[in-house]
């Protein structure tokens, strides 16, 4: 058969053209009109990539399906892999969607930034990188919302697999105190800066201490058995080599490298619509899903791939639910009224959307000790900048190694929180729009509250269905919402009064000197006018809802999502570890298999009902 993939051009027992010919080959090649495969995958994202792996692992094949590029073997593709280079790709359209929300009536009707990765990896390719689980009691409530079967208990082994955690300095297993959280063997490298040493920047341990001056514990291991408090972040670098370990890298390239033969790549090309069995639609029968309609993005060309088995959905919570209400799956009323004709009545898809909302408290340093002579445009520190440049191109180390959230802190905004509502991202620098560090010495908090009450939508957009869809958070719509982050901001500015900040907090920068933090009204103001997503869409074709608790959608057949969108509640934190891990346990559930449950104790305040920390 011929396809768009470049991969076919190995796929024989003759030796293989050379690379700039298999180009052309990939950019002429007329795809079969319905080529098969056990499982077609749409979207090589976190969720993606993993269920490349593991069925082809299991001997099935794959056609894996994804809009973007190749995250590596491009000019500009160290932007990519250098941890500290994070925002390059967050900041425009080379491996990104660059969604924009809505006008959001709660942030003074401002549209707010949506980054979704369009690359190999996707979203794990251009995130931050800090790996966070989020708590225990998240995934007991997910059972409560009817995700059966996902428990804590049901879940840590599959994080477990996932992850193959490289500390700076090795250490074995049974000197780890964590070992029992943590996964050692698994693909997705995992790295903390922990111990004398070991940071790149001495207010990382500033903050910590701060943390515990102010009566909050310092804990080694957020993802461990006690995630409040102040400590290490875990980011996904891979502390050999000094890059991002996506999805891609952990995942998806290895798979490509050892199983040519059953997963079949299709780069630089988008899903037009899910494609259903017209027979079973007649019989009225749940609907089948059969395979899809792709459209080359190189050649214009339009071509169909069919599955065997099943058509499994990983675009994430925009993409998944936009291209299923583009398939005919969503609320039948909606989908008329946007000229698409319904298949499967599903009123909850793209609803309950979820997403964090984070602002920016930032503090000049009277020390010269930030990030700014190696990360500001400055001619005076140029030679700085490209140092710690160099550095990382020949020897993978240094300040670029790292992503730069090396510690942070999961705290209660208020006695009667059973577990951490807000989290802390803390850097030494001052981060100015997405692309810019101010000129001058400081440090900023990234404050965010973690379970917002607020839900809001992705709908197709009538004038154009097809096109970008409407993604509306509904950031601030309920008074709680407004009151938590009021608590988290003043907790985070109590922060850098402590001891711990003697002699490296100077003036406030941001929100500024005319903003009074004691004043209701003034905290507001600035957090409408200034923040913005922390970039977790979720929960949009939620479990128990639109899809069951292995990701079937309901009300249809060989038809299944898998990725945030299918998480019924957003878990505290950030979302990228743990969507691996539900797409690691539904791989494993579609191969008939299941880890045995690992029941781990987790940390709760011992007097939480009536103390704040």
């Amino acid at each position: 058969k011929a396809t768009v993939s470049v991969l076919n051009c190995a796929r024989t027992s003759h030796p293989p053209p050379p690379p700039f010919l298999c180009t052309m080959l990939r950019r002429t090649a007329t795809p079969a009109a319905k080529a098969v495969s056990d499982y077609v995958v749409l979207g090589a994202g976190s969720a993606g990539c993993v269920l490349a792996s593991r069925l082809t692992e299991g001997g099935a094949t794959v056609a894996l399906v994804e809009a973007g590029k190749k995250d590596v073997g491009r000019w500009d593709s160290w932007t990519v892999q250098m941890p500290a280079a994070l925002t390059y790709s967050v900041a425009d359209e080379r491996y990104n969607w660059n969604y924009w929300t809505t006008p959001q009536a709660g942030l003074k009707g401002r549209a707010v930034h949506q980054p979704r990765g369009k690359v190999m990896g996707g979203s794990s390719s251009i995130n931050a990188m800090v790996y966070v689980r989020g708590h225990a009691l998240d995934f007991e409530r997910w059972v409560k919302e009817g995700a059966a079967g996902w428990g804590y208990d049901d879940c840590l082994p599959y994080f477990k697999k996932a992850q193959g955690y490289l500390g700076i300095h090795e250490r074995t297993r049974a000197a780890d105190p964590e070992s029992a959280y943590r996964g050692y063997e698994g693909p997705l490298r995992v790295t903390s800066y922990v111990g004398a040493g070991t940071r790149t920047n001495e207010l990382f341990n500033v903050f910590e201490q701060a943390g515990e001056d102010a009566g909050y514990d310092k804990v080694a291991d957020t993802n461990g058995f006690q995630q409040e408090g102040f400590g290490p972040f875990d980011m996904t670098v891979d502390a050999r080599t000094g890059q991002r370990c996506s999805a891609a890298a952990a995942y998806l390239r290895p798979a490509l490298a050892a199983r040519r033969d059953l997963l079949d790549m299709h780069l630089t090309t988008s899903v037009r619509r899910v494609i259903f069995d017209p027979e079973s639609i007649k019989d009225g029968a749940p609907p089948r899903a059969i395979g899809v309609e792709c459209e080359n993005l190189q050649t214009g060309e339009v071509f169909e791939l069919h599955a065997r088995k099943e058509v499994i959905l990983s675009l994430g919570a925009v993409g998944s639910p936009h291209l299923l209400m583009n398939s005919g799956v969503g609320d039948k009323a909606a989908l008329a009224a946007a000229g698409v004709a319904p298949v499967v009545d599903s009123p909850d898809v793209g609803q309950n959307l979820q997403d964090h909302l984070e602002v920016y408290l930032q503090y000049l340093c009277k020390k010269p000790v930030s990030l700014y002579p190696y990360a500001a445009w400055t001619l005076r520190h140029l030679h700085s900048r490209v140092r710690v440049g160099v550095e990382w191109f020949l020897r993978g180390t240094g300040i670029c190694a790292s992503n730069q959230f090396e510690t942070g802190a999961f705290i209660r905004s208020d006695k009667g929180v059973a577990h951490p509502d807000i989290q802390y991202h803390f850097i030494p620098g001052c981060v100015v729009g997405q692309l810019d560090v101010l000129p001058h010495h400081g440090f900023q908090i990234h404050v965010g509250t973690l379970r917002p009450t607020s839900r809001g939508a992705i709908t197709l957009n009538p004038a154009d269905p097809r096109g970008a869809p409407l993604i509306d958070p509904n950031f601030l719509a309920t008074a709680r919402d407004a009151e938590d982050m009021r608590k988290a901001v003043r907790l985070a500015d109590e922060l850098v009064h402590t001891k711990a900040f003697e002699g490296y907090t100077d003036t406030r920068y941001a929100p500024g000197a005319d903003v009074d933090l004691n004043n209701d009204a003034d905290v507001d103001e600035w957090v409408r006018n200034s923040s913005h997503s922390a970039y977790h869409l979720s929960c949009t074709c939620a479990m128990g809802r639109v899809v069951d608790a292995e990701g079937r959608v309901k009300g249809a057949a060989g038809l299944r999502v898998v990725d945030a969108s299918i998480m019924p509640s957003m878990t505290s934190g950030n979302l990228n570890a743990p969507t691996i891990m539900l797409a690691e346990k539904i791989a494993d559930s579609i191969r008939g298999q299941r880890l045995a449950p690992d029941a781990q104790a987790f940390y709760t305040h011992p007097d939480w009902e009536n103390a704040q920390r």
